[in-house]
């Protein structure tokens, strides 16, 4: 991601955030006393008396046996007292787990800016952003928070040994999302090692859906949780045509075909509102809430506005409530599409690599989980499965990772 966005706007456009550690009551108390030049078993028995997430001050009113020493030990005065003065002080700095910078012009002229260690392209800013210490926010800066994935870094690693043995450079963001050997290995559910769509039950699933295309991927990661699991089923037979697809209402048909019937988004419940019923996007988005929050009070306030406004559009009443009992189970879990694409585009990509490049993509699966045994043996026995020969590690041979030979 980091990567991607430095591309997309601009090296000088991007800067991760600064973090600050700061010294915590026992940590200032051990710090204080080395500075003291007092013995560390007596600094850290005086630490251990404070109770954790309890500052000093706190400690001093509520703990007896901390107020005690305090007031009768001259040494353990000066060493409290002293780290009364520390605690809260900024230990050292660190980089935000997933904070980023965005910014119209360069990134220097809001802030100033500090390499990281060991990074050469890595930059932070020199302002932090925290509960504490907001001042990225303050200042009018963007701030995003990219969460880690590493998929992502299975997919990067894979594209650098494609590279390295066959000289190809593959962009991942234009493979051809129709690829028949992708979908040959989905349809089979051999997907161990696939993103999203590994689990023995979507495996399952995946055999009987026969999926032909990305929408059908993306579907099936929205419906793969508790509750909407259920309509799993009917899914499946409407794609395979096993089972009838019936609308209440003839404008459902443009909003739930590409899912077979199925309400599978929570913006599919929102374009029904909005279609129907007139609502505004922003009328739709407060019925979404209600509904999937379980609101009692104001789904009854939505669903009397919902048929009201559907009946306006020449809808008739009793249709206008069938529908709302139609959607209501499905706002309840409905799944963001564009998280569920994200996820889905991630799966395929997943999919597409080991249809076609599997040697590579098993040794970047192995090496991103080396050190979790339980993992390592799976995805030992499907290179078996899959024709590829695992070695024992050699002394003479070996590389740091997972490699292809």
């Amino acid at each position: 991601m980091l990567s991607y966005v430095r591309e997309k706007y601009g090296a000088d456009h991007v800067a991760q955030i600064i973090t600050f550690g700061t010294m915590a009551a026992r940590a200032a108390v051990r710090d204080a006393g080395r500075a003291l030049g007092l013995p560390y078993g007596f600094c850290d028995q005086v630490a251990k008396i404070i109770p954790e997430f309890t500052s000093i001050d706190e400690a001093l009113a509520d703990v007896p046996d901390f107020k005690k020493i305090h007031k009768e030990n001259d040494d353990a005065r000066e060493l409290i007292d002293t780290a009364r003065r520390l605690e809260g002080l900024c230990r050292h700095s660190s980089v935000h787990a997933c904070g980023v910078v965005i910014t119209d012009k360069p990134v220097v002229e809001y802030t100033a800016l500090q390499r990281v260690a060991g990074d050469d392209e890595a930059t932070v800013t020199q302002y932090a952003s925290s509960t504490k210490f907001s001042a990225v926010e303050k200042i009018g800066l963007l701030k995003m928070d990219f969460l880690g994935l590493k998929n992502l870094t299975i997919i990067q690693n894979t594209l650098r040994i494609v590279k390295k043995i066959h000289n190809i450079d593959i962009d991942i963001e234009k493979i051809p999302l129709d690829d028949h050997k992708t979908y040959t290995l989905l349809q089979n559910a051999l997907t161990t090692g696939v993103f999203q769509l590994e689990s023995s039950g979507m495996k399952r699933y995946l055999k009987a859906l026969k999926p032909t295309v990305l929408e059908d991927i993306i579907a099936m990661v929205a419906l793969y949780r508790p509750g909407p699991m259920e309509w799993i089923p009917d899914f499946i037979d409407g794609k395979h045509g096993t089972k009838q697809i019936t609308y209440l209402h003839p404008k459902l048909e443009a909003i739930l075909a590409d899912t077979y019937g199925v309400a599978v988004y929570q913006e599919q419940v929102m374009r029904i509102a909005q279609d129907l019923a007139g609502f505004t996007l922003g009328e739709a988005d407060i019925l979404r809430k209600a509904m999937g929050k379980k609101i009692v009070k104001l789904i009854k306030e939505q669903k009397i506005k919902f048929v009201d406004g559907c009946v306006q559009q020449g809808v008739k009443r009793d249709v206008a409530e069938k529908v709302f009992s139609f959607i209501e189970p499905f706002a309840g879990y409905g799944f963001n599409r564009s998280h569920a694409a994200c996820y889905g585009l991630i799966g395929y990509q997943t999919a597409y690599l080991k249809a076609h490049y599997p040697a590579e993509f098993m040794a970047a699966l192995m090496t991103s989980d080396q050190g979790n045994t339980d993992r390592i043996a799976i995805e030992a026995a499907e290179c078996r499965d899959m024709g590829i020969d695992v070695l024992p590690p050699d002394i003479n041979e070996s590389f740091e990772e997972f490699a292809v030979i």
